[in-house]
C-alpha cells in the first residue's frame, strides 16, 4: 500500500510540475501576425531586436513570431514594407504581460510564475496581431510629370530649346 502512496505521489508531482503555469496552459509562447498592405505585393521584412532578419516575402502574409526572447525577456520586432514608388514603412511589434500570467498567483504557483511562463515566452502577448498599413507615394516618384509654366518665367537658357506646339 505505501508503495502504491509513493508511486501516487511521485504522479502527482510529475502532474502539477507539467501543469503548473496558467499563461502555458491558458495562452500562447507565440502568436500570428498577418499583414496585409495598400499597394498589395509589398515586400516584408521582420527583423528581430538583434537586427536579424527572421522572415522576407510579400503582402498579404501571416508569420508566426514568438513572444519570448530568452527567460523573462519579450521579443521585439520590426515589420519593414516597401514597395517601388513608395517609401518605406516601419512598424515595431512588441508584446506586453499577459494577463493570464498572474493566475499563477491562484493556480501555478511560484513554479509557474518564475520558470515554467518565463522559460516558454506564455507570460507575454501580442499587442498587434493584424497590421493592414498604406504606403506614401515617394517624393522622387519616377512617373513622369506635366506643368504648365509662363514662357516669361523660364530661364533664359531654356528659351533656346523650346520648340513651338500648333
Amino acid at each position: 500500500m505505501r508503495k502504491i502512496n509513493l508511486k501516487m505521489t511521485a504522479f502527482m508531482v510529475v502532474i502539477a510540475i507539467v501543469v503548473s503555469s496558467c499563461a502555458s496552459i491558458l495562452s500562447k509562447s507565440s502568436y500570428p501576425l498577418t499583414i496585409n498592405s495598400n499597394p498589395s505585393n509589398a515586400k516584408v521584412s521582420i527583423t528581430d531586436r538583434k537586427g536579424k532578419e527572421i522572415y522576407l516575402g510579400n503582402t498579404p502574409a501571416i508569420v508566426k513570431l514568438k513572444a519570448g526572447d530568452g527567460f523573462f525577456a519579450r521579443a521585439e520586432y520590426q515589420v519593414k514594407l516597401s514597395s517601388p514608388g513608395y517609401d518605406p514603412k516601419i512598424v515595431p511589434i512588441t508584446f506586453r504581460v499577459d494577463g493570464w500570467y498572474f493566475g499563477n498567483i491562484l493556480i501555478g504557483g511560484v513554479l509557474g510564475m518564475l520558470i515554467v511562463d518565463p522559460a516558454t515566452g506564455a507570460m507575454w502577448k501580442m499587442e498587434t496581431e493584424f497590421l493592414d498599413e498604406t504606403l506614401n507615394r515617394s517624393g522622387a516618384s519616377t512617373d513622369p510629370e506635366i506643368r504648365v509654366v509662363d514662357v516669361n518665367e523660364i530661364p533664359e537658357s531654356w528659351k533656346a530649346r523650346l520648340v513651338k506646339v500648333n
